[in-house]
């Protein structure tokens, strides 16, 4: 049941024609990062490069490129894991059928990891510098661990138990560290690893850490799952992989899984910053150089016939959107529990995931109102932005279960059932200088932005426009209007010159402008960008622009703005801009030489012809 290791997946996806192997010769410099993004969009199957330019190793990319493949790995144990969900949402559906909390036992047991004296991974040693050296953009600041599972415990209470197996960002080399002896890593706000360096600084303490690569396949999972607090990510894993996690236990060292295919052994040096970056990362753009935490090297091992999984990210979608997918599927059901009277949340992929949340909320205050607005949805709303990762969301639209909203999934309707409902005037609510995510870069600073809830409830209140008024006239500087989606329009703008946190007078001049006009009549949203052909072409572009490239309290503006007892709101449109700004970090751009490169290895007769 389920696979033990890395090399056990790979021999069975290949034999069920899920895997490709690729034994010409390609450069981790780009090259493979460009291939197994275009095989990844294709849909196409796991890749395995044998060949690669300077490496020992051979590496496996788009494993999890699919949903449909991610789900195959882990067939035998998904069952089990249903039944344990519906457990924890009805415990009382082990009465009405006993025999599927028999089947969730034997799965239950795999939760807890077993102690080996040994394990295959201890076979060998070597240096950082022989490992994989993965680059994925031209403008990352050096080769990055991409599917790291970084691995760390709480000093003042060691043990699995407590421990904290996370996905955060590792650089290899470059910048000002010394070779081979240090490396970068890179973890955001609200990441468990950083409760534990907390402990560390308090007593003083370097804080050690085991970054595993490869291994069991559910472990790579594990590191990037919203686990409830106490769950340790090991023992997820241990379940989803359907088998106890070994975990080899040396003499005041942190634990390693046996099975592993790659270890880096380190500590967290006391004090010690360095800059880490550029990244091209999953917002679409690059996530710019800053100081990070440095982990001082001390061992490197691997196990004979290692293989170094991989992925590249980017602008969504990309195989982290698959991961994102199945997680969904395996913890949807729970966001009732650990939210009550929240009935659905999704963060939007096509947006960045982070950027954007929609979500249906129960709406049972004052239920014998004829003119119902959001009230319990506010509760909700806050208590969304409050829980875990969801709380690095800059704009969470929230419908009321009452009113029939389209699922969430179906973001076009869903956003159009909102903008049907609300109320500009009263309906937005701000969160000033809090906390955004760390990779966002429209905030007001570093880790610094804001957020806004959109909430509706009640009846229809208005029909939304699907064409252009023939005689709209606009301001002088703005031009090509689109319409995106019902109610929604796109404008080209002139460029953004204004500084950081300014508001910018000429969106006021635009707003001034139509406040003595009906031109925008039915048009709820307006978004200002730089290429308005370009936003409206499809939906994810006009989620992606709109969304990357604001941030709620600097950039929205409205027609008949005004604010009351502190509460700001509009009477007519309300206008984002979703313009890059000077203090925006560029997006990612392939180079044609690697593009060229790649096409021809696609072509008739090459090794890739085929696959995407």
């Amino acid at each position: 049941m389920g696979y033990k290791n890395l090399q056990e997946c790979v021999a069975d996806l290949e034999q069920h024609g899920c895997l490709k192997r690729i034994e010409v010769p390609v450069d981790a410099d780009e090259e493979i990062g460009c291939i197994q993004r275009r095989v990844y969009e294709a849909g196409g199957p796991a890749l395995l490069f044998t060949n690669v330019r300077g490496s020992a190793f051979p590496m496996l990319g788009n494993l999890f490129g699919t949903l449909e493949r991610t789900r195959f790995i882990f067939r035998d144990t998904l069952s089990a894991i249903e039944n344990l969900v519906r457990l924890k949402i009805d415990p009382a559906s082990a009465l009405k059928n006993p025999l599927s909390l028999l089947s969730a036992i034997p799965a239950a047991i795999s939760l807890l990891p077993k102690k080996v004296s040994s394990g295959p991974i201890l076979a060998n040693r070597t240096i950082i510098d022989k490992l994989p050296r993965l680059k994925s953009w031209p403008l990352d600041g050096g080769p990055f661990i991409t599917l790291p599972q970084v691995y760390s415990e709480s000093p003042a209470a060691p043990g699995f138990r407590g421990g904290n197996l996370g996905m955060y960002r590792v650089q290899l080399s470059g910048n000002a560290y010394e070779q081979n002896r240090e490396i970068g890593l890179h973890y955001q706000i609200h990441r468990g690893i950083g409760v534990h360096h907390s402990e560390a600084i308090s007593r003083g303490e370097e804080l050690k850490v085991n970054i595993f690569v490869g291994g069991a396949p559910s472990m790579t999972v594990a590191a990037v799952m919203p686990l409830p607090e106490g769950m340790p990510e090991i023992s997820f894993a241990g379940l989803l992989g359907g088998q106890r996690i070994p975990l080899v236990n040396r003499h005041g060292q942190l634990p390693i899984p046996a099975e592993a295919d790659f270890c880096i052994c380190g500590r967290i040096m006391t004090g010690k910053l360095l800059p880490e970056g550029p990244f091209g990362d999953h917002l679409g753009y690059y996530s710019l150089a800053h100081d990070f935490p440095v982990m001082a090297v001390d061992e490197v091992f691997y196990r004979d016939g290692a293989i170094w999984p991989f992925t590249t990210v980017g602008r969504p979608p990309q195989e982290d959107t698959s991961f994102g997918a199945f997680i969904h599927e395996l913890t949807g059901e729970l966001i009732p529990t650990v939210l009550p009277g929240v009935k659905g949340v999704h963060a939007v992929d096509a947006a960045g995931v982070h950027p954007l949340l929609l979500a249906i909320g129960s709406e049972r205050y004052l239920p014998y109102a004829i003119d119902r607005q959001p009230m319990e949805l506010l509760t909700q709303a806050n208590a969304i932005l409050g829980q875990g990762q969801l709380s690095l969301a800059k704009y969470l639209f929230i419908a009321a279960e009452n009113d029939n909203p389209p699922d969430i999934h179906d973001i076009s309707a869903f956003l159009q059932f909102i903008l049907e409902r609300v109320d500009f005037r009263r309906d937005l609510h701000f969160q000033t200088s809090t906390t955004i995510d760390t990779l966002d870069y429209s905030g007001s600073s570093l880790n610094r932005g804001s957020k806004v809830v959109i909430a509706a409830a009640g009846g229809k209140k208005r029909e939304l426009a699907t064409g252009l008024p023939t005689d709209l006239a606009l301001p002088a500087g703005f031009g090509a209007p689109r319409v995106c989606m019902p109610g929604v329009i796109a404008m080209t703008a002139p460029p953004c010159g204004s500084s950081r946190n300014t508001v910018d007078h000429h969106l006021e001049e635009f707003c001034r402008f139509f406040e003595q006009r009906n031109d925008l009549s039915g048009f709820l949203l307006v978004v200002l960008v730089d290429d308005s052909d370009f936003t409206a072409k499809t939906l994810d572009n006009l989620l992606w622009v709109t969304f990357t490239r604001s941030n709620p309290g600097s950039d929205m503006y409205g027609v008949g703005a005004s604010i009351e007892s502190k509460h700001w709101g509009c009477s007519g449109s309300l206008v984002i801009d979703a313009r890059i700004k000077p203090h925006h970090a560029p997006p990612l751009v392939e180079t044609p030489e690697v593009i060229k490169r790649v096409e021809a290895l696609a072509a008739p007769g090459g090794a890739l012809y085929g696959l995407y």
